[in-house]
């Protein structure tokens, strides 16, 4: 088993163990079984700090804000074009380019939140006027995360604004679909971006999925 391989796996048990012990305590009113999902939360957090040879406290982290029914976090993106130019951002966090987007906030409509995205990191007014793609992100090979991640594609048409980086971005442009710079494969891949491009040359293509 190769290494990225290997972390997938462990990642993908962490979150199913720590999904167990989350629902438990949501639903759980014994005592003794309460202390017992939280000695299996405590586990979780040490085994994956010892595999990933990362800090205890950091592991802690990822998952001490969540609480209630454990069920996959909502990120959208959006694909804007002009001609088979598409509309990209770079990412202060690691340099490399993505589609505008980021998480769904409560209260948000998915469409609304993406158009919320694209003005923030780009600062381009758009609408979003086609779900192309709701992908399951371990079913795709973005690199290991600790989430389970639903991503939601939206086709966006622009109605305003002009390039503007924003507080997680630092460069706004428009690439050839054929010649993408380097992504930021935890957002986005080549292949969604051309799946996308697709969808945008025929609106008629039926959603894809998973």
């Amino acid at each position: 088993m190769s290494t990225r391989s290997r972390t997938a796996a462990i990642l993908e048990w962490a979150r199913k163990v720590q999904a167990i012990a989350q629902n438990g305590l949501t639903f759980s009113k014994d005592p003794f079984d309460r202390e017992r999902y939280q000695q299996l939360e405590r586990l979780t957090a040490t085994m994956l700090s010892t595999e990933l040879d990362a800090p205890l406290a950091t592991v802690r982290a990822f998952w001490e804000a969540e609480h209630g029914y454990a069920t996959p976090k909502v990120d959208v993106r959006g694909g804007v074009f002009q001609d088979d130019a598409v509309l990209l951002v770079r990412e202060r966090s690691d340099g490399r380019w993505t589609l505008p987007g980021g998480w769904v906030d409560v209260n948000d409509a998915p469409s609304a939140a993406v158009a919320r995205e694209i003005l923030e990191e780009s600062g381009y007014h758009a609408r979003a006027v086609k779900l192309a793609a709701l992908v399951d992100k371990n079913r795709h090979p973005h690199p290991p995360g600790v989430h389970h991640i639903y991503k939601l594609f939206f086709l966006c048409e622009l109605t305003g604004g002009s390039a503007a980086t924003g507080h997680e971005t630092d460069a706004v442009g428009f690439f050839p679909v054929g010649a993408l710079p380097e992504l930021s494969t935890g957002r986005v891949l080549a292949s969604q971006i051309e799946r996308l491009y697709q969808h945008q040359l025929n609106r008629a293509l039926p959603t894809d999925f998973d």
